[in-house]
């Protein structure tokens, strides 16, 4: 199985800032979030990847796992260009509705979300993609620590859904997110294995109840309906 963990609230998640590829610490209250997660993952966890930044490679570590831990580029962030750093409420309009229309978009000196899509597609083929390795292992989970952008788009990658339904997702800082492809039925498919994929999303904050749930005819999701600011 494969668990994404979204890292532990960043100063510049409190402050309430467009938080991309800027390297943020995270505040006293992430690291508690962060030591949190450890209690809702099962075990055995035989690998743990983090993407390069240094609030993901904070939460990994506050994880407790006494595993190494590999960095993943392709786990990182998206780049807002730009848009970096700034407030929420300073971003135009106008940007928000040509973010949503076109998964092509891309801000001067950025990434779309589209490009998003790709990598992490190829991230999720890889883990997935034999048979008893990765995260179709019998040893146990792959842990991958990451953002909030990344894990949706291997959400969307697990759903064989598109770019728009990242912004139908809810994540809050230190929610973990699981991934299986419970049975192989087709060889057309990543590692010959159909898209069957069962999502679980859950947070260290008190339940609350989802606005949405979102599924196939093979798949079950447990995610909730948000505005961009949940990135």
């Amino acid at each position: 199985m494969l668990v994404l963990v979204r890292h532990g609230e960043s100063t510049a998640n409190a402050a309430g800032l467009l938080l991309g590829r800027t390297d943020a610490q995270l505040t006293e209250k992430g690291r508690a979030q962060a030591a949190s997660v450890r209690a809702l993952l099962h075990v055995p966890v035989h690998s743990l990847l983090s993407s390069p930044l240094a609030r993901a490679r904070s939460t990994a570590a506050l994880l407790d796992l006494d595993l190494p831990t590999e960095i993943d580029d392709r786990w990182i962030e998206v780049d807002y260009g730009e848009f970096e750093g700034q407030p929420l409420s300073d971003v135009p309009a106008a940007v928000w509705q040509e973010w949503r229309a076109d998964p092509g978009f891309r801000p001067s000196g950025g990434e779309s979300l589209a490009e998003v899509d790709v990598r992490i597609a190829a991230a999720c083929d890889e883990l997935f993609g034999t048979s008893g390795t990765g995260a179709r292992s019998t040893d146990g989970d792959v842990v991958v620590v990451s953002h909030v952008t990344p894990i949706k788009a291997a959400v969307a990658w697990a759903l064989g859904a598109g770019t728009g339904l990242s912004w139908r997702l809810h994540l809050h800082t230190a929610s973990i997110t699981r991934i299986a492809l419970p049975r192989c039925v087709s060889t057309k498919a990543p590692g010959g294995c159909a898209p069957r994929s069962i999502i679980d999303t859950r947070s260290t904050r008190p339940a609350r109840s989802h606005s949405a749930e979102s599924s196939s005819p093979s798949t079950t999701s447990r995610t909730g309906s948000s505005p961009w600011s949940a990135r």
